[in-house]
């Protein structure tokens, strides 16, 4: 009887990898760029898309490395190191972006080495892989992204330390004896990084600061700003720099502008709202079409390029909005007198004046440096009364009326073109004397907020498609865009298994659209998975960033957009307002030149200041949402599940939105199981389901203050 043979499954050839391999071992210690090693190898036309498909995964599994220039070579020595930012998880470990492009690097926590979250590390890369992640290990601190922290000091009976704030630092740190700075045990404080010798256990630092006690008035927040790096305050050579900044509308300065004085031109902002940076005016024209202006405080007339206000600005990036303050971008002089739009006032304005037909479209436009006198200051709720009383005899109601009528074409148009609605729910706080909250507001959306936001849209938008219209035939000059790429294919594909797993069967395009991805939305909004729907929706985008290249704006669906209306509390803003003005007449190419490098430079630090000033005012709302609920921990909250994990369930309160775990172990009628295909928790013995957009009651077994955690009990009503 002879044995049957099988045959061996034979690996699948894949088109030049053993070409490329051979080509870059013999010569180990050079590098070449990619059609170098094409030309050797003799790839032809035909083919070369699968050379490069090949290159491109040899480059992802470590089996070839890319050095600086983009070129490739032999994995091993120097050639397989790379620099790059380090961004931490919360579990332990980390990641290193490839800056050439390829996948991202793995670092496990024993091989973090003494880096810090977002320092610029220099990373050995090994060739080993963990999914689809080369591994590697941090070799070199190259630059830290601080050397302050902030956290809580503790003191035992031999020495000092300090627990840091953000749980992405994952060690304490040692305070010596003497550098405690009188800081009492308990107490929130500012720490400097000092040193961190390889092998020991702990890095050391010293206390700079002592904020105070946690319960202490503004102690809270304040640790949360510092943290973010955020600076507090303007030191006073900025202060009195900023007052020396004079107010001056001559003959001479009239000369260079539109005088607009007698225009009705209003502001509408919250009532609480201290600066007021843009206006807004509406003509009705004798050919039918409306006259839109947006009146803009003109920042760039008085922060100078180059001056310490204009670095400081820079530094800053944005103004920074938490639940019980703002820290403004430019000193209050400025921002609250000289550039704020007040009532009866004269004021400089730059100013976007827009011809709109009655299809909504922009036939002309203007840009242009002019003088207001602002005729009245509006709050959005004074506009709304006067919007739902239709027969409101108010001053100004027929104006209003009119702008309303606009703001709803626009909006209409802008939506019927692909425009993704994100009106996700926000709240707002009251606090008493000492900081604490006595009551969450659910913020009610209503047409006067808006008709604002529509008007600043419309004048984005134009701004956005001027540079390219002054540009001619030529490439556009160089300029600061607000962009909003279009997601993934792999992010895409995730919602759509999310909307499967709701039950809703919805087609996806191939190529996904704005208004794809709004058609997808209004098919499956409208239900009880609103919430949830939306806040996936949501991380499927990516991020809006700055950016001297303009690819667009998905979620708005516009082609061209920027940021102008906000120059007060927006750095890219200002500078959207000088190169406008810097346009009026050519540059040279040199200057051009040199303005490419700066405004990437300005993309990058405001993409990275508006970021910091995003955490930290969403760590603020947390924060306070804690410390209420801390104080009604007696009470049943209705919810909707908005997370589900082997571990348990997340459950974020209505109105309140205040997030919160019901962990498994507390689900006591059955053992739960995770079916990731249907966002589910299963009891296997009952099968009792919990899944994700499921309205649920629960109240609260534990809340936190120091982590911000909060645990969650269901309420049984089986």
């Amino acid at each position: 009887m002879t044995a049957k043979k099988t045959k061996s499954k034979k690996r699948k050839k894949i088109p030049f990898e053993k070409e490329i391999l051979d080509y870059l071992r013999k010569r180990q210690g050079r590098s070449f760029r990619k059609k170098e090693i094409s030309k050797a190898l003799g790839v032809r036309k035909s083919t070369y898309h699968m050379y490069r498909d090949t290159l491109k995964a040899l480059l992802n599994n470590g089996k070839v490395a890319r050095v600086s220039g983009g070129r490739y070579t032999w994995p091993g020595g120097e050639k397989s190191r790379i620099q790059g930012e380090l961004m931490l998880t919360k579990k332990g470990f980390a990641f290193v972006a490839d800056p050439n492009g390829s996948e991202d690097i793995y670092i496990s926590a024993q091989n973090l080495g003494t880096a810090f979250n977002r320092d610029v590390v220099e990373v050995q890369v090994s060739g080993a892989t963990r999914g689809r992640s080369r591994e590697g290990r941090v070799d070199k601190i190259i630059r830290r992204a601080t050397n302050t922290f902030v956290g809580t000091y503790r003191h035992s009976d031999y020495y000092g330390f300090v627990v840091p704030d953000n749980p992405r630092v994952y060690r304490d740190f040692f305070v010596p004896e003497g550098k405690e700075n009188k800081a009492k045990d308990g107490q929130k404080v500012v720490l400097r990084f000092t040193d961190w010798k390889p092998g020991q256990m702990n890095p050391e630092g010293e206390v700079i600061e002592v904020l105070g006690y946690p319960n202490e008035p503004g102690v809270d927040i304040t640790a949360v700003v510092m943290d973010h790096g955020i600076a507090m305050d303007f030191n006073q050579q900025l202060e009195k720099e900023a007052r020396k900044v004079k107010l001056t509308i001559d003959g001479a300065e009239l000369a260079k502008r539109l005088d607009l004085r007698d225009l009705n031109v209003i502001t509408i902002d919250p009532p609480d709202a201290k600066d007021f940076d843009d206006a807004i005016s509406l003509e009705k024209l004798e050919n039918g079409h409306l006259r839109l202006g947006v009146h803009i405080a003109d920042v760039s007339h008085f922060v100078q390029p180059n001056t310490a206000l204009d670095k400081e600005a820079l530094e800053r990036g944005t103004s920074v909005y938490l639940v019980d303050r703002v820290i403004p971008m430019l000193p209050e002089y400025l921002s609250n007198e000289l550039c704020s739009l007040k009532p009866d006032e004269d004021r400089l304005t730059y100013s976007c004046i827009m011809d709109i037909t009655p299809k909504g479209e922009v036939a002309d436009y203007q840009i242009a440096k002019t003088v207001i006198r602002s005729k009245r200051r509006y709050t959005y709720q004074e506009v709304q009364k006067i919007l739902d009383n239709r027969r409101s005899r108010a001053k100004n109601a027929g104006l209003l009326r009119e702008m309303h009528k606009l703001s709803r074409l626009l909006r209409k148009k802008r939506f019927d073109r692909g425009s993704i609605d994100f009106d996700t729910p926000e709240v707002k706080f009251k606090l008493d004397e000492s900081g604490k909250p006595v009551e969450i507001i659910p913020v009610k959306r209503q047409h006067s907020n808006e008709m604002i936001e529509d008007f600043m849209l419309m004048a984005n938008q134009t701004v956005g498609r001027h540079i390219e219209k002054i540009a001619g035939r030529r490439k556009p000059e160089p300029f600061i865009y607000r962009v909003h790429e279009k997601p993934d294919n792999e992010k895409v594909g995730n919602f759509k298994e999310f909307l499967d797993a709701l039950g809703y069967r919805v087609r996806f395009p191939q190529h996904m659209t704005p208004a794809a991805f709004q058609n997808i939305l209004e098919k499956v909004l409208g239900g009880k998975d609103d919430l949830v729907i939306k806040e996936v929706a949501l991380r499927t985008m990516m991020k809006a960033v700055y950016s001297p290249k303009n690819v667009g704006h998905f979620g708005l669906g516009f082609e061209h957009y920027s940021h102008f209306t906000s120059p007060i509390r927006r750095y890219p803003d200002l500078l959207a307002h000088r190169l406008l003005k810097e346009y009026e007449q050519p540059i040279t190419a040199a200057r051009r030149t040199k303005l490419k490098k700066f405004i990437s430079k300005v993309c990058d630090i405001t993409s990275d200041r508006e970021r910091s000033a995003l955490n930290a005012e969403r760590e603020s709302i947390r924060l306070k949402q804690v410390e209420w609920l801390y104080e009604h921990q007696d009470e049943t909250f209705e919810g909707v599940i908005s997370g589900v994990m082997s571990y348990g369930i997340f459950v974020e309160t209505l109105p309140y939105l205040i997030e919160g775990l019901i962990r498994v172990e507390d689900l006591t009628d059955d053992y739960y199981i995770q079916d990731e295909k249907t966002y589910s928790l299963i009891g296997k013995d009952f099968g009792r389901r919990y899944r994700l957009g499921d309205p649920i009651k629960v109240t609260v077994k534990n809340v936190d203050l120091f982590s911000k955690e909060v645990d969650f009990v269901l309420v049984d009503e089986s």
